[in-house]
């Protein structure tokens, strides 16, 4: 039953139990993981440009452990935790492993040396909250490294939903979540105390016979409508069909399949430390830009065009 506070507390976005069970039937299907594959193998790229040896680390939204076999004898790891907010991916990653996720984090401070994170964090209510309990369980100097689904992912779809509901119920209920934007995630890392924070996004386009197939690999890969004022009775069938034909009508390719765009957000930031570079402080350069580039260096307000001589009378 969901509560009146559930309802109106403008902080629970989403329901973590539903959040829980669409990953408990995602662990016990196993058929639709090719986006977390394809987002691990980018996350793994991105870790070997870094110059570094993270021996203690925190897999966040662990799944199976698919990013942790991606990692396997990388990086100087040492140890590995698993976490994972559904108990049935847990007990398929390796040890040690915990039920845990972003917002009920067990780990002590200064715990890692590295937390890394695939497509989980968009489920997370308080997200300025959970990053700053990473920070916390990140050692000086350690890094998180996280993807998450941006603003831009399953926007065809959430469109078609919203016509065919309105067509045909007459009106039209939340259905796909609301996706962070990347520089709201760049303040959010700011006001975490996150140093140094990098945020990028890249997208993936991934192509179905019918939307109907795309909202079944959704729900497979534990990604369906976890809302917490979603509609609690199932969708009519008439309303999954009629989306299915608005998709259609709007977004197929030439060979009749659609496509479906998911938007990956990249999140690279470190724990505060002495030895990272900082920026100047105002008036501190040692040389002048006018200097280096061989002008007059003048005072704010003075135009840079030559003074006029005065016209005859």
């Amino acid at each position: 039953m969901r509560s009146d506070t559930d309802t109106h507390n403008p902080l629970r976005v989403f329901d973590p139990k539903a959040v829980r069970r669409h990953r408990e039937r995602a662990a016990a299907r196993r058929t639709a993981e090719f986006l977390f594959e394809e987002s691990a193998t980018r996350l793994v790229d991105r870790l070997a440009d870094i110059n570094r040896r993270f021996p203690r680390v925190l897999d966040l939204g662990c799944r199976d452990g698919l990013l942790g076999r991606h990692l396997h004898g990388r990086s100087g790891i040492e140890w590995l935790v698993a976490a994972d907010p559904a108990p049935a991916f847990v007990a398929r990653a390796p040890s040690p492993r915990v039920v845990a996720d972003a917002e009920t984090q067990p780990f002590a401070p200064r715990e890692f040396d590295l937390v890394v994170s695939n497509l989980a964090l968009h489920w997370t209510n308080d997200l300025p909250g959970a990053l700053l309990q990473l920070r916390y369980a990140l050692k000086p100097d350690g890094l998180l490294l996280a993807s998450l689904w941006g603003g831009e992912t399953l926007g065809d779809l959430r469109a078609a939903l919203i016509a065919a509901e309105s067509e045909i119920e007459g009106g039209a209920s939340p259905r796909i979540s609301p996706f962070a934007d990347a520089r709201d995630l760049a303040s959010l890392l700011q006001r975490a105390g996150f140093a140094l924070p990098v945020v990028d996004t890249d997208t993936i386009e991934a192509t179905y016979a019918d939307a109907i197939g795309l909202m079944h690999d959704l729900r497979d890969m534990g990604e369906s409508n976890a809302l917490a004022l979603r509609q609690r009775n199932f969708t009519r069938r008439a309303t999954l069909l009629r989306a299915a034909e608005i998709y259609q009508a709007r977004s197929a390719r030439a060979d009749g399949r659609i496509s479906a765009r998911f938007e990956i957000v990249t999140l690279t930031a470190w724990a505060p430390h002495e030895s990272q570079p900082k920026a100047l402080r105002p008036g501190s350069a040692e040389a002048r830009l006018a200097d280096a580039l061989g002008t007059r260096e003048r005072s704010a307000g003075e135009s840079a065009a030559p003074a006029r001589p005065p016209k005859p009378s």
